[in-house]
């Protein structure tokens, strides 16, 4: 039971790196200037796929147009609003009314200010449509971006007017005239994480640097850490692990896309890690399944803020590359078990499945309770619930030896650096939720070196 928490403590600790699963090349279309801003919510609350990067000027679908209003429907009923009767009817298609008046209709059996002006009125007071009469071309077939963007802005809207959303582990760090967000991050996506709240989107928008662990838009980085993660010796993964062991891995990778002759390509730990973030998603996950980090990172990317890595793709590879082929093997079957849940148990005894049903629901619960800690900002729940001190004190553990060694103190100095730099900046931190913590972590660090931290109080 502990070494599957342990397991899963890893990847809340690592950068979000991404995982070996198969995908199509496609050439992306230039998304218009004008939507640059709004992109990054569109995605991670998972209103479209990647079709917005190479559809996004092509008229809506009623198929996709659905999955929009799904989503609006799903995301409001979470504020639990007061509920009314949803008297109306509107003429729903795939024009620009058409779409507005299925987005007013998901808004509507609930009592927010203004929702009996009726579906332009509403959602204009709201900001997600502009103009008036003619201007609005209401009669145009609508494009994917355009009716993306309208469920996005409400979505948003209505979160703010109840001040909703999720509020993140959040501390500010001020000195020299400058001041140093710190964003600890849960590298997943679940227990319906998004929308943020406006408190932070604006934190991080109005951010002149955004710093992670790793640099999201580094492709060399990133065809490093992938070179990383295969065989260049003319070996395969069938060469280093148990024949029983590869066929399972091989049985659970084939409903994903992914052939034999690619899975047999990779490490070990590589497979581990891809098992390791697909068992962290739950059924609120979106289809895009985009980790908070990722999505601090596409924010202030596509709004020309300055993004830098703390750490190195070579560096992060390094910490599983250098893992012993015993662990390798060991961690592979056991984020193999994770992922396939009970359905791993079979052959097990009674007495062995209930503790197996018991290992797995611990595990469960404890990372929803992070998550559940990250949205509300309790700082102090989420560092006497998470046992870093635990993990630095096993050292017999290989991986867990490597998690922390060197990385706080790293980290600390980072944001020393920026703190004491000429002039008045702000910025934005984000790396894993464990290194802001406990003794030896950032927020610690920075309070020892004389720098003034606090949690950022909940509006």
């Amino acid at each position: 039971m502990k070494k599957l928490l342990t397991l899963l403590l890893a990847l809340g600790l690592l950068g979000s790196t991404i995982p070996v699963l198969a995908a199509e090349e496609v050439q992306a279309e230039p998304i218009p200037a004008w939507a640059y801003g709004e992109v990054a919510d569109i995605y991670a609350m998972g209103l479209v796929g990647d079709e917005i990067y190479t559809d996004h000027s092509k008229p809506v679908t009623q198929e996709q147009l659905d999955k929009m209003t799904k989503v609006a429907a799903d995301k409001l009923v979470l504020l639990e609003v007061e509920q009314r009767s949803n008297a109306g009817s509107f003429v729903i298609d795939t024009t620009r009314g058409g779409v507005l008046n299925a987005l007013y209709m998901e808004a509507l059996p609930y009592a927010f200010a203004g929702i009996d002006a009726g579906p332009v009125e509403f959602l204009s007071s709201l900001g997600v449509i502009h103009g008036s009469g003619s201007d609005l071309a209401l009669d145009r077939p609508c494009t994917l971006l355009e009716a993306a963007c309208f469920a996005e802005r409400m979505i948003l809207a209505l979160y703010d007017q109840q001040n909703a959303g999720s509020l993140g582990l959040l501390w500010k760090a001020e000195g020299n005239g400058n001041t140093l967000y710190l964003l600890g991050s849960i590298h997943t996506d679940r227990n319906n994480l998004y929308p943020f709240h406006k408190q932070l989107r604006d934190i991080i928008t109005g951010a002149e640097l955004a710093a992670f662990e790793l640099d999201f838009n580094n492709q060399e980085g990133i065809d490093e850490f992938t070179a990383m993660q295969m065989y260049s010796d003319g070996t395969t993964l069938k060469d280093h692990i148990d024949p029983e062991l590869y066929q399972e891995v091989v049985e659970a990778l084939a409903p994903l896309g992914m052939p034999e002759e690619q899975i047999a390509n990779y490490k070990p730990w590589a497979l581990a890690n891809t098992f390791t973030a697909l068992s962290m998603t739950d059924d609120t996950s979106s289809e895009n399944a985009m980790a908070l980090d990722l999505y601090v990172s596409a924010k202030a990317s596509n709004l020309g803020i300055q993004v830098e890595g703390i750490e190195t793709y070579a560096f992060q590879g390094k910490i599983f590359d250098d893992l012993s082929n015993e662990y390798q093997e060991n961690y592979l079957a056991m984020t193999l078990s994770m992922y396939l849940g009970m359905d791993a148990a079979e052959g097990l005894s009674e007495e062995e499945k209930a503790a197996y049903e018991a290992a797995l629901k611990e595990q469960d619960e404890a990372v929803s309770r992070w998550m559940e800690q990250w949205k509300t900002r309790d700082t102090e729940a989420f560092a006497n619930d998470y046992p870093k001190d635990v993990i630095q004190s096993n050292t017999t553990d290989e991986l867990n030896s490597k998690l922390f060694e060197g990385r706080d103190p790293n980290m600390i100095a980072w944001a020393d650096r920026y703190l004491k730099q000429e002039g008045s900046h702000t910025g934005i931190m984000t790396v894993g939720a464990g290194h802001m913590i406990g003794k030896t972590g950032i927020v610690q660090g920075l309070k020892d070196l004389g720098y003034t931290v606090e949690v950022v109080p909940a509006p």
